[in-house]
């Protein structure tokens, strides 16, 4: 131990060995960071949740950090699993937004509604096996080919519904990479995923005749990461929103035209292409955000749920195609943390609470970033965003 070190020695935060998941416990711990750095806790002190539900979910409670939860809508969704008029929980701290997917929900509705669709479901881990040249890495990669149902038999083993889909495989020098792909049920997968593909590889470990050594992750999976695979390949669900905007709703409601519209979404696709951005909309990452947070998601899966696609079309009539294409929206209704309390509450809501219910939950999302596109849209080229803004979206208190 250095002097310094003695001098200043690592004091560790306080735990309950006995039951770590009280209220007292967390008062501990509040106590505690109220000594060391002056901080008064009153507010993160208050909730109205049972700390015995949240092992699993959190380490060292301590209390809540409470986020104001706002309602926009009805939004009108034609969905195959979500159908209906949906008043929407939008957890943040950013003023206007609410209130400019309240209009966008509201555009759409008087529009007939948004339809949406679920084109394809995986989720993925990717180990990597490495070999001393490539031609072994190849030699093992047919090996696979003709053991796959074995190998799918050892990861499915973990798990009551995880799905292993398909291995794809990607050599590189003298290793392999391979992308485990599965459906994962209501769940969001990303550790039913690791559990299965780890079991997996041990089992090739212990059958493949020749001695290999792989990595868990060999990171083309891209967990919590953005990628242009994931676009391509899907992770999660691979979700479209999509809706015909009639010229008379856009221009009493929004004060644009589809002309403007269209000559705008020129602008944004050759900018957002000169960029590199990961999403060619408005601001898909807003509402994904906001409705994670309510519902209990993994609010860092954001980074790669926003990524995707808009495509537009100015029609013969007049009117205005809009779509939104999400291929890596990842969202969950059961696991994780959608059984906490207010979490549950704002995935009842939605009618989302439970098994058999993710789909519904990833429609309703596309749905919600399709409205917020075109309710900001429209703000910029009415000319009132930064006003709105300005107007509303100031706390300086």
């Amino acid at each position: 131990m250095s002097d310094a070190d003695a001098k200043n020695p690592r004091v560790p935060i306080p735990r309950d060995r006995d039951n770590d998941y009280t209220e007292s416990a967390a008062a501990m711990r509040r106590a505690f960071i109220q000594e060391r750095t002056g901080a008064s806790l009153e507010h993160v002190g208050r909730y109205s949740l049972e700390p015995g539900t949240l092992p699993g979910n959190i380490e060292n409670f301590m209390g809540v950090a409470q986020v104001p939860i706002g309602i926009a809508g009805p939004v009108r969704i034609l969905g195959e699993h979500a159908q209906g008029d949906f008043y929407i929980p939008l957890a943040t701290t950013e003023g206007t937004l609410v209130a400019s997917y309240n209009r966008g929900m509201r555009l759409l509705t008087e529009c007939g509604g948004v339809k949406t669709t679920v084109v394809e479901r995986a989720m993925q881990r990717a180990p990597v096996f490495l070999f001393e040249d490539a031609r072994a890495a190849r030699e093992f990669g047919e090996w696979l080919t003709e053991h796959h149902e074995q190998i799918k038999q050892a990861a499915e083993s973990t798990t009551r519904v995880g799905k292993l889909l398909h291995i794809a495989r990607y050599p590189l020098a003298c290793n392999l990479y391979l992308r485990f792909n599965y459906s994962t049920g209501d769940a969001a997968g990303q550790n039913m995923s690791g559990k299965a593909t780890h079991a997996a590889c041990e089992w090739i470990l212990a059958h493949y005749p020749k001695k290999i050594r792989y990595v868990l992750s060999g990171a083309i999976d891209t967990d919590k990461k953005h990628s242009l695979l994931n676009v391509l390949q899907t992770r999660g669900r691979r979700v479209v929103a999509e809706a015909v905007l009639s010229r008379e709703v856009l221009e009493r409601i929004a004060h644009v035209t589809p002309e403007q519209l269209f000559e705008y979404r020129q602008l944004t696709q050759a900018g957002g292409i000169m960029a590199g951005s990961a999403y060619s909309g408005a601001h898909a990452a807003n509402a994904l955000a906001a409705m994670f947070i309510a519902t209990g998601q993994d609010v860092a899966n954001v980074s790669e749920s926003h990524a995707g696609i808009t495509y537009a079309q100015l029609l013969p009539n007049g009117d205005y195609y809009w779509s939104v294409t999400l291929p890596a929206l990842i969202v969950a209704t059961y696991g994780g943390g959608t059984a906490l309390a207010t979490q549950r509450e704002c995935l009842e809501m939605l009618g989302c609470v439970g098994q058999g219910k993710a789909d519904k939950l990833a429609e309703i999302c596309a749905a919600v970033v399709l409205a917020g596109d075109i309710s900001l849209t429209s703000a910029i080229l009415a000319g009132d965003w930064v006003s709105s803004h300005d107007k509303y979206g100031r706390n300086r208190k």
